[in-house]
């Protein structure tokens, strides 16, 4: 074993990181690599885990030798050039540890995605929720911190800043069997849904006069996109539904008093001017990153060159474009409703911050498909079209990274439920539940997803509930009106 060499330039990105011996490293790297029984590639990964994480990294005697050059005081960790291999691939390094919540839930393929993730050498922090489930690159649930100069597109998701909104109404939520077929209406007149689904009754476009949406090519090009698409919907588990919030007790931070309130809860995204932000970059980062095998979709983009200014740009004007959607419907409803809430309540998941870690370091928090849960604020985790949703307060954990789940997460992929079960299946727990449906399909049904009691059990250290919304009334894209990105 060992017979290739390792060649000077293989070891360039040294140059960058401090004040090292480059060919005494490399010729004392090609003894171990005549004497021991190791592999150039496992040699060059030691290395780069010895540079990044010397505190994690195993003592092993066949490196003993090589140690000592690479333990310099002049080392600076530098992630704009880390370790590539002959072919310019990037390096992955030992994974990092982290916490995951009711991990007997999660499926293999999502630890398997977590675990690439804290492989990154850009890789500071993270934490895998009890919702999780396989995505693209990070998977869904997971919560992942980089260096604070970098942003990964696909750790942000396909959907960006995919969010949830409620409205609370000053109105008891009897209504919701006196006139049932009112509130169903009012869906059906203000609510539009689907891939491709388009809305000409704006009521606020105040958005559009933002001077971001002239200042890059790409926001320019999906801009009239966005404008038309406002005030919708997508497919897949998106959905605009009726319910009851009931609050049992009184709380200043959600500012309601204890009692049963008609509220009205959404849960969608950027739709198409996100999804297209997002394919764009992601792609332009695979282009600038090489990283092996499944890890491919994690690359990132430096946010010190234009390409990472120009997503940070596009995903901070996506989330607001988000939130606005939101608002268009919440406030076509009222309209229609002729009532104004008393409290409206909203959350991103889906995105990136710039936050601090507990021990000082600056870094990019991505949270793909999981709710911020900082100490006091708000946020909304769902279930099902037949499950409640909570309405939680944050309490800070540092494990979770300020973190707790999205929703219920799915125990099993949408072909999976289409195949398993029927629409005698759908109706029975439907009419189990009291639960009107207005659209949905098989891939929705509620057995697809994991237990929301239990999930929320998973996480009582991360939030505090504040009150449960039981859905009654729900309006989703009909079958032929969904796509896989939304």
């Amino acid at each position: 074993m060992g017979k290739s060499k390792i060649k000077p330039k293989e070891l360039h990105f040294l140059k960058s990181k401090g004040d090292f011996d480059i060919a005494a490293i490399c010729r004392e790297a090609n003894i171990i690599l005549r004497s021991q029984r190791v592999t150039k590639d496992e040699l060059l990964q030691y290395i780069i885990n010895t540079l990044e994480m010397p505190e994690k990294t195993d003592a092993d005697n066949r490196f003993k030798s090589l140690v000592g050059y690479l333990q310099t005081k002049n080392y600076q960790p530098n992630i704009q050039s880390v370790g590539n291999d002959i072919k310019g691939v990037v390096l992955l390094r030992k994974p990092l540890t982290y916490t995951i919540y009711g991990a007997e839930g999660i499926e293999p393929g999502a630890i398997e995605q977590m675990e690439n993730a804290m492989s990154l050498p850009i890789t500071l922090a993270g934490a895998l929720m009890a919702d999780a489930h396989e995505g693209y690159g990070l998977p869904i649930g997971g919560v992942l911190a980089t260096t604070g100069n970098v942003v990964i597109p696909y750790a942000v998701g396909v959907d960006i800043a995919c969010r949830m909104c409620m409205s609370v109404f000053p109105i008891k939520p009897d209504i919701i069997r006196t006139k049932s077929e009112m509130l169903s209406q009012i869906l059906f007149r203000t609510t539009i849904f689907g891939v491709g689904s388009k809305n000409k009754n704006h009521l606020d476009t105040s958005l559009f006069d933002r001077k971001e949406w002239s200042s890059t090519m790409v926001i320019k090009r999906f801009r009239d996109l966005a404008y038309s698409q406002l005030g919708t919907s997508g497919g897949g588990n998106h959905f605009v539904e009726w319910g009851e919030l009931r609050i049992t007790a009184k709380n200043p931070l959600l500012g309601l008093e204890p009692g049963n309130y008609l509220a009205l809860l959404s849960h969608s995204g950027s739709r198409g001017f996100g999804s297209e932000i997002a394919l764009h970059y992601s792609k332009l980062a695979m282009e600038r990153v090489k990283l092996p095998g499944k890890a491919r979709h994690l690359a990132w983009l430096d946010l010190n060159s234009q390409e990472g200014q120009e997503y940070w740009l596009a995903m901070n004007l996506a989330g607001d474009y988000a939130s606005a959607n939101h608002h268009d419907i919440h406030a076509k409803v009222a309209r229609e409703l002729n009532e104004h809430p008393l409290k409206m309540i909203e959350n991103h998941h889906n995105f990136a911050w710039a936050e601090i870690l507990p021990d000082g370091r600056k870094a990019i928090v991505h949270r793909k498909g999981a709710t911020p849960a900082h100490p006091n604020s708000l946020g909304i985790i769902p279930g099902s079209m037949v499950h409640p949703a909570f309405i939680v307060k944050g309490k800070g954990n540092a494990a979770s990274l300020s973190s707790a789940s999205h929703g219920a997460g799915r125990r099993m992929s949408r072909s999976k439920a289409m195949q398993s079960f029927t629409q005698s299946d759908l109706k029975f727990v439907l009419d189990k539940w009291g639960v009107e449906l207005i659209g949905g399909g098989l891939d929705e049904v509620p057995m697809a997803y994991k237990d929301i009691e239990t999930v929320m059990g998973y996480q009582s250290d991360l939030v505090e509930v504040l009150a449960k919304f039981f859905p009654k009334i729900v309006r989703m894209a009909n079958p032929e009106r969904k796509h896989r990105w939304e």
